[in-house]
């Protein structure tokens, strides 16, 4: 692993930020260990803090309106821009005309690309020379290794006594990674090792140690995959904690990850991402989101694990409406329900610190 930060990175995310189509460009700006992020592309918000968007949080991350506004802005802190890296998560992880645009323009100025999308720039060729020209490097995140790299499950997974928590979520892009940091950096406070298994883009992005891009990888080798990644955390750390980012939803109509995680990742206990303002499957209409009961239900199910708290997203609520939820679904679910985003992880902390107590892990 190259020494962190390898760089000062413009994100890019032109009409996505705040968006869920923006969350790779959100995870940068809230938490990343390889970047020092400069600044955030987005003409809609340009002006603007970017946490102050995000969360109303102060980053000092500006947002400004295209590439020659980033270059300034990082001219202004005194910061050579090193790095443009691609924040957008389009359904499909395709690159819009618009975009490609500014992606090779960004090439021509010499700025290292990073794309976690799965058009390859690698493997065009117009944007190939133009990073040899400028002597940029390219990286294309989401391309998987070589066949022969890949791992087959094996069962090396019970070898793991580091316990296992698996964030998932009752929907894509509702927040399952941004409350596995905060659980992980909370534990860490508390003075627990714990480790992150990043499962997308965005968290080998943020500079997860551990990390696969599960959406992009073969079929047969994902349970694998899976494995050696938690197993791998446990045998180089020797973690008192391990928290895998979920994909996806169990019942997502083009995105229904967790299976795997639940079968080859061997979770201890399940924290399920929520949002309670969310009616129908995020960019599919008429796909309405199943209950949060039948969900649970299904997870507890198929693992045979708990899911011991529900962690809210906090999209289009207020936080009036945020407290009303969370004692509903205690009341309704028998489960504690926590908005980490918005009020700190402690509640979190103490109930999964419990519930391994309990479990005697």
């Amino acid at each position: 692993m190259n020494a962190m930060p390898e760089g000062n990175a413009i994100i890019y995310s032109e009409g996505a930020f705040n968006t869920p189509n923006g969350k790779t460009a959100h995870g940068l700006v809230r938490f990343t260990l390889r970047y020092n992020v400069v600044c955030v592309i987005d003409s809609k918000y340009a002006g603007q803090d970017a946490g102050v968007v995000l969360d109303n949080k102060e980053k000092n991350i500006p947002v400004v309106a295209n590439v020659d506004e980033a270059l300034k802005t990082a001219a202004a802190k005194s910061l050579k821009a090193t790095h443009f890296v691609i924040g957008l998560a389009p359904d499909g992880g395709r690159l819009s005309d618009a975009a490609r645009k500014d992606v090779k323009k960004a090439l021509k100025l010499g700025l290292n690309v990073d794309s976690g999308l799965h058009d390859f720039l690698t493997e065009d060729s117009e944007m190939v020379k133009l990073a040899k020209e400028s002597k940029a490097v390219i990286r294309d995140v989401r391309k998987t290794p070589a066949r022969k790299d890949l791992h087959f499950f094996t069962s090396k997974i019970e070898e793991v006594d580091s316990y296992v928590i698996a964030v998932l979520g009752t929907d894509s892009a509702i927040g399952k990674r941004t409350t596995a940091w905060i659980i992980v950096n909370a534990l860490r406070k508390e003075g627990f090792k714990a480790e992150l298994i990043g499962t997308g883009q965005t968290a080998w992005m943020q500079g997860a140690k551990y990390s696969i891009i599960l959406d992009s990888l073969i079929n047969d080798f994902v349970a694998g995959e899976i494995e050696h990644a938690v197993w791998s955390a446990w045998n180089n750390e020797k973690p008192n904690f391990i928290v895998i980012e979920g994909q996806g939803s169990l019942m997502n109509p083009a995105y229904p990850g967790g299976f795997e995680i639940l079968a080859a990742g061997r979770p201890d206990c399940v924290i399920l991402q929520h949002a309670p303002a969310r009616k129908e499957y995020d960019g599919f209409p008429g796909y309405n989101l199943h209950p949060l009961s039948k969900q649970v239900k299904a997870i507890e199910s198929i693992s045979g694990k708990q899911v011991i708290a529900v962690t809210l997203n906090h999209e289009n609520l207020t936080p009036k409406e945020v407290e009303k939820h969370c004692t509903d679904i205690l009341k309704l679910h028998d489960l504690p329900a926590f908005d980490v985003l918005l009020n700190g992880p402690d509640k979190l902390i103490k109930t999964i610190l419990a519930h391994k107590k309990n479990s005697k892990i």
